[in-house]
């Protein structure tokens, strides 16, 4: 016990002088990259904010490396030292003698996912909405809710909302919807009630058409007027509707599963959100997996020389594995892949190859 504490705690202090490298290294690069986004003109004070501000989902991305990295320092620290030969001729296995690391990585993605995720979420909705103002933007204009799905469209005269009981996977075609628009006062001028809308280029095609004029008229229903189609002009465009969701990283992981049950009843079908969710189930795993990749090798000592390829391929395999997960990926939010082998399969293949490298190095 008293060993596997020892190597918990050089584990974690590895991981800290990694992670404070990491952020000293990225600081200077995002500050650099925030000034070119919003403009010198803003000042350094709001440049370092936006920096601080997206930090968090910047360490949380890059976590099973720091993770991996950490464990090449630890043992290659342990093997200049000759404690890994004192450990193993205790009689200690290779396995064993990683098992302390190995559980710290999966405490650490389990705190991660608890505590990290939500701070990751709040900091990037503020990044996001901080960009915004900076830049005089709109802020988002599509929201989800229990009554269905809400849109935004207009400009400095005239605004109009849009709420829809339903709509397709791209929310292009709207059924039931009902159009608000609003002066530059903020008073409804007028309502419109449609059986299907469609978003074409610069305007939305209706279909079973009831309008209301609210401005000025004393009887809104004995003045309304009815049309198979109307023609109604928009500044929405199909990309907009898909980016105003926000990322899921935006979403904390104890609102996520509500979220997408909110996507899939609205008529999306929120795949980026289902495996973001799988992915960040299966993080601990994978930080598990990243320990195992460095531990293969390096648990040797260094009079075995050749020092510096084991850690190099210990790199390049973490970098490997961390890149196929993200493209695995890209081929589940394009349909191509289950949410649950895009999540699990990596690491899980990871922890496999590891193992298979460990008990290989112990049989010589």
């Amino acid at each position: 016990m008293i060993l596997h504490l020892y190597l918990a705690r050089r584990f974690l202090r590895a991981i800290l002088i990694v992670t404070a490298v990491f952020v000293g290294i990225l600081m200077p690069i995002d500050i650099a990259e925030q000034m070119r986004r919003i403009g010198g003109e803003q000042g350094l004070g709001a440049v370092v904010e936006l920096s601080l501000l997206n930090l968090p989902r910047a360490l949380y991305a890059w976590l099973p490396l720091f993770v991996m990295l950490a464990t090449v320092v630890l043992f290659l620290g342990l093997a200049r030292s000759s404690e890994l030969v004192v450990v193993r001729a205790a009689g200690r296995s290779a396995l064993r003698t990683a098992l302390s690391p190995v559980v710290v990585a999966f405490g650490i993605g389990v705190l991660a996912l608890l505590i990290l995720n939500p701070i990751v979420a709040a900091t990037s909705r503020e990044y996001q909405l901080t960009v915004a103002r900076y830049q005089g933007a709109e802020e988002r204009a599509v929201s989800v809710s229990s009554e269905g799905l809400w849109l935004r469209q207009g400009t400095l005269t005239e605004q109009t909302v849009i709420n829809a009981q339903g709509t397709n996977s791209d929310g292009t075609h709207l059924f039931d919807a009902t159009f608000f628009t609003f002066d530059a006062e903020g008073i409804v001028t007028r309502r419109i009630s449609a059986e299907e809308a469609r978003l074409v280029d610069g305007a939305w095609n209706l279909e079973g058409v009831k309008s209301w004029p609210l401005a000025g008229a004393p009887n809104a229903e004995a003045a309304a007027s009815l049309q198979d189609r109307l023609v109604l002009p928009s500044t929405l465009t199909a990309e907009q509707i898909r980016d105003s969701f926000g990322r899921p990283y935006t979403v904390p992981i104890y609102e996520l599963p509500g979220f997408i049950a909110q996507l899939n009843a609205a008529g999306f079908a929120a795949v980026q959100h289902r495996i973001w969710l799988q992915m960040q189930l299966s993080n601990p795993l994978m930080l598990s997996a990243m320990v195992l990749i460095g531990a293969g090798f390096t648990m040797r000592h260094t009079r075995f020389g050749k020092t510096g390829i084991m850690v190099l391929a210990a790199i390049l395999l973490g970098f490997g594995v961390y890149f196929i997960r993200d493209f695995a990926e890209v081929l589940g939010e394009s349909g191509q892949l289950p949410a649950s082998l895009v999540a699990w399969a990596p690491p899980v293949s990871a922890i496999l190859l590891a193992m298979g490298m460990l008990l290989h190095m112990e049989d010589g």
